[in-house]
């Protein structure tokens, strides 16, 4: 598997995330919420053979840096894993890491030094405490 950082507004970006994000499916592990993008993401890209097997879109506004609406094949949780290890490796030194997290991803989050700072039905606030 190979990880790529890309910025939200590169056209490679849309090139290999475009077909997932308008995929129904993809929408429907999302709980239908929509993805999106500026300037201000940070794209991590998890590829298999040429496939995107998941994506982790980081937003950051002033000092925070928030995971939201991410992507992950089969909900593989070592896919997952990854992509936090190197999102946390690239943003965690300029930035106070916030991830809203679907209630099925807890525990990988956990095993990444999050801690949860807020609950809902389906997603949880939690912050990077490593």
């Amino acid at each position: 598997m190979n990880i790529q950082q890309l910025n939200g507004t590169d056209p490679q970006l849309f090139q290999l995330v475009a077909p997932l994000v308008m995929n129904p499916k993809v929408l429907k592990q999302n709980l239908n919420y929509p993805f999106r993008t500026s300037e201000s993401f940070q794209w991590f890209i998890a590829t298999d053979h040429q496939e995107v097997v998941g994506f982790l879109p980081v937003e950051t506004k002033g000092p925070q840096a928030k995971i939201n609406n991410y992507y992950i094949k089969e909900n593989d949780a070592a896919i997952l894993d990854s992509l936090l290890k190197q999102a946390i490796q690239a943003m965690s030194a300029d930035y106070l890491l916030i991830s809203i997290t679907q209630a099925k991803d807890i525990d990988t989050f956990k095993a990444n030094q999050f801690n949860i700072a807020h609950e809902w039905k389906k997603f949880v606030k939690m912050i990077w405490e490593g």
